[in-house]
């Protein structure tokens, strides 16, 4: 599964990285912790978080994850998006909250991998 299908099927917003929305999504991750991330997420994994400052994207990039999905409502500013953007890193919004969207994932077979 591809990371523009599950923005069909989540409803998400695309807030940048439009020209990432191909990529293979490997599996999924979530936490807020970024150190915690940083060790256990996996490349190819979509990122789900309420994260949304310059960091998450440093992160998203270092281990070339699939997407980053902020949830809650939680908007990065403009030159996190940017950022996002110049690496080609999807950055996807939602008003759910985590435990609402990671279950949307796990119906659409999207496993921790």
């Amino acid at each position: 599964m591809n990371v523009r299908s599950i923005v069909t099927s989540l409803d998400l917003e695309v807030a940048a990285g439009t020209e990432g929305l191909e990529k293979e999504i490997t599996g999924g991750y979530a936490s807020d912790l970024l150190s915690w991330v940083i060790v256990r997420a996996k490349e190819g994994n979509a990122w789900v978080t309420v994260q949304a400052h310059p960091s998450t994207v440093a992160v998203a990039n270092l281990l070339d994850l699939s997407c980053v999905i902020i949830t809650e409502g939680a908007r990065p500013d403009d030159q996190t998006l940017e950022r996002a953007s110049e690496k080609g890193i999807p950055v996807l919004l939602s008003l759910e909250n985590t435990f609402t969207v990671v279950g949307k994932l796990a119906k659409l077979g999207i496993g921790d991998n």
